[in-house]
């Protein structure tokens, strides 16, 4: 993590990827069910395009609604910068935190290296930004597992959990 507040996180990883093996893997139904916590998501890679992402089964034995996580594309610039709003749906108070600015940036580097930059601005949702951050016990490890799991099954073919 390189940054952390109340209002603002901010996560970097490099990943031994190219940009667009990354973009794929963040944009792509296919690919979003195979890491983090595997919730197949759409989007509609436009600005104004829809942004969803669905229960996994897992999700779904602890009574999770069928889309855990809803938004709206706001800039869609592949393979380099997806700008999203994100809103948790499985928690009623995180809901009511309302839709929160997501964004992703991709670099490519030296040695076929990428890097990969997440920015969720959570001004007025101490909730939400206490879920994505890890740091409540027994609900997974937010943005840090996702981004960690997204880099081993780029860099090595399988998830974490695998």
């Amino acid at each position: 993590m390189a940054k952390k507040s109340d209002a603002t996180q901010v996560y970097k990883v490099w990943i031994k990827a190219t940009p667009e093996a990354i973009w794929q893997a963040i944009t792509s139904t296919e690919w979003t069910k195979k890491y983090g916590y595997a919730a197949p998501a759409e989007y509609e890679l436009r600005a104004g395009g829809r942004y969803r992402a669905y229960a996994s089964e897992e999700m779904k034995k602890f009574g999770g609604p069928d889309v855990v996580v809803d938004g709206e594309v706001v800039e869609c610039d592949p393979p380099r910068r997806l700008v999203q709003t994100w809103r948790a749906l499985w928690d009623p108070a995180m809901a009511a935190e309302g839709a929160k600015r997501l964004t992703w940036e991709i670099a490519p580097g030296p040695g076929g290296v990428s890097s990969l930059t997440l920015t969720h601005e959570l001004e007025g949702a101490p909730k939400t930004a206490e879920q994505v951050s890890g740091e409540i016990p027994q609900a997974g490890g937010g943005w840090c597992y996702v981004l960690s799991d997204l880099k081993t099954l780029l860099e090595t073919g399988k998830a974490m959990a695998a």
